[in-house]
């Protein structure tokens, strides 16, 4: 995948921007009134300073007026840029997690989760927390380049010595903001390693705990290596904006001492002096806020990047994918049929692909079929293709005869409940159509008691009330979902692994044959070949392709 371009990137910002043009329009009115208000109250106490009668008549109202400007205005623009913040973090939000439920499978499992979840955390909040620094540091924007027109208008020479000084800061503040910029890259690298090496402990929990030479390994080698890397290079990084600061204060100062040297050198006006010496002075805060602001505006530079790759990623959603319209499926009569499938995996160059195909299978209404061949073989692609995850390509799926297209893949995976071997069991139910929320817990009642798990949950408010269960344990949890959604089709990836003896005997000799004899089509994964006679049919896999299709032989009736 490419990187996005700079062109791509802003446009992306552009398209997030553009429906919260009119708060930014207001946020910058207002906040740029603001600093042009602050900048004359700074002309007009000048003023005072340097006039005998002080604040009298109409230069205190005049003084009046630009406190309360200055004072709505900067509560405008705060206002303002909250709204566009909190509201630009919640489009953000949603467009990631719609790009993603929208993203086609094979894409969203080679980005890796450990990259996933910092952008959606991480990187969205730095976002966030820049987005509400922006009015301020607009604001001390504006006070600065009013500051400096008022400056060179009191006196250009001195202006001139001040332009000068200020080129010298803002070289060292760019050579200062590229270096930050590449350390915060750097760390950002990092923090996917820390996010993956934290995901491993919370996982591996049980296993680093037997094996004291590997937990020792992943402490020292991974999250402490890590986490001190991100430690020192963000330390480098912040004190090299922390010294341009303090180069910028320190030029300030030295800036004032030459400008009290030029009074003293040549004849100078108190306004222009006092004005100098005053707005100096003053001005020093907001270059101090916009300067401050440069690391965390790095870091969201970086952070909109990450997004944008992530964009990228899945630029291309899957097509005809309803997230909105109601679910339907087509009815499935008699059979789905896999017509020349094949299917290869990307891989980087210079490894062999795994192929899987070309495949030619029937599965028929009624029947129970096992999957079965060594790790590897090719089994689950087999079963990610026939529930439509993955789109074949070359051949095609087909149902009672008719191809299944882009445009009705996903009507078409309608018709399957799934239990993977790595599954996710959600809490809440959605079954039992129209007003089925009323009827679970007694509908899923003998499902609970029958896999003997009811006793630890129940069905309350449409959802489960609890999944933190044994891993078997919730494989039958996971089962009695699929019961519940009552689908044509049922595969089950490996569901019996994870049982003891007494469950996977009721599950290969008595409920797959009731959920067979009910008209449901089962999909099975195994590995169990003492209940290989269970099947209607066997399909041996091996380096992608069917090896072997047993069918079992119609049972004689008695005489």
């Amino acid at each position: 995948m490419q990187v996005p371009s700079s062109s791509a990137k802003a446009s992306d910002l552009l398209r997030l921007l553009k429906p919260f043009v009119p708060w930014i329009v207001l946020s910058a009115v207002t906040g740029i009134g603001a600093g042009v208000a602050t900048v004359a109250l700074l002309a007009t106490i000048n003023e005072v300073l340097s006039r005998p009668g002080g604040m009298a008549g109409g230069l205190l109202l005049t003084f009046v007026v630009l406190c309360v400007i200055a004072l709505v205005g900067r509560a405008a623009s705060d206002i303002s840029n909250n709204v566009v913040g909190q509201r630009l973090v919640a489009q953000v939000r949603k467009d990631l997690a719609l790009k993603i439920l929208a993203a086609p499978i094979d894409a969203l499992e080679r980005y890796r989760m450990h990259r996933l979840m910092p952008v959606l955390t991480q990187d969205v909040d730095m976002i966030s927390d820049v987005a509400f620094m922006l009015a301020a540091t607009m604001i001390s924007t504006a006070i600065a380049l009013g500051c400096l027109s008022y400056l060179g208008w009191l006196s250009l020479p001195l202006f001139g010595l001040l332009v000068v000084a200020m080129l010298i800061g803002v070289a060292v503040q760019t050579w200062a903001h590229a270096r930050g910029i590449a350390g915060f890259f750097e760390s950002r690298e990092q923090e996917e390693l820390l996010h993956k090496a934290y995901r491993g402990i919370s996982e591996g929990a049980k296993e680093l705990r037997m094996h004291r030479a590997r937990r020792s390994r992943v402490y020292e080698g991974q999250i402490a290596r890590t986490v001190d890397a991100i430690r020192d290079i963000n330390h480098r990084a912040i004190n090299i904006f922390v010294l341009a600061t303090s180069f910028g204060s320190a030029l300030f100062f030295l800036l004032i001492a030459m400008i009290l040297g030029w009074a003293a050198w040549r004849t100078t006006e108190p306004t222009v002096l006092s004005g100098f010496v005053l707005v100096l002075l003053f001005i020093k805060g907001p270059i101090d806020q916009i300067v401050s602001a440069l690391p965390h505006l790095g870091r969201a530079r970086v952070a909109f990047e990450r997004i944008a790759d992530l964009t990228a990623r899945f630029a291309t959603p899957e097509p005809h994918l309803h997230l909105d319209s109601p679910p339907t499926s087509p009815p499935m009569r008699e059979a789905i049929e896999m017509r020349g499938v094949r299917y290869a995996f990307d891989t980087p160059e210079g490894s062999d692909a795994f192929v899987l195909g070309p495949v030619d299978l029937r599965i028929e209404r009624g029947e129970i079929v096992f999957i079965v061949g060594d790790n590897g073989s090719g089994k689950t692609t087999l079963i990610k293709l026939l529930l439509g995850l993955y789109a074949p390509q070359q051949g095609e799926v087909v149902l009672d005869g008719k191809a299944v297209t882009p445009e009705t893949r996903d009507d078409y995976r309608q018709l399957f409940t799934t239990v993977f071997s790595d599954f996710y069991l959600f809490e809440d139910l959605v079954a039992g159509g129209e007003g089925g929320r009323q009827t679970l817990p007694e509908t899923a009642l003998p499902y609970l008691q029958r896999l003997e798990i009811a006793h630890k949950v129940s069905v309350k408010d449409g959802a489960f009330t609890t999944t933190d269960l044994s891993t078997g344990q919730r494989k039958r949890l996971a089962l009695v979902h699929a019961y519940l959604e009552g689908r044509p089709v049922l595969v089950f990836d490996e569901w019996a692994a994870d049982q003891d003896p007494t469950f996977r005997h009721l599950f290969y000799t008595e409920l797959l044959p009731e959920l067979r004899a009910k008209g449901h089509l089962l999909v099975v994964i195994s590995h169990d070949d003492r209940y290989f006679h269970i099947a209607d049919r066997v399909i041996t896999m091996k380096a992608g392709r069917i090896a072997e299709e047993r069918v079992r032989a119609p049972q004689k009736a008695a005489a």
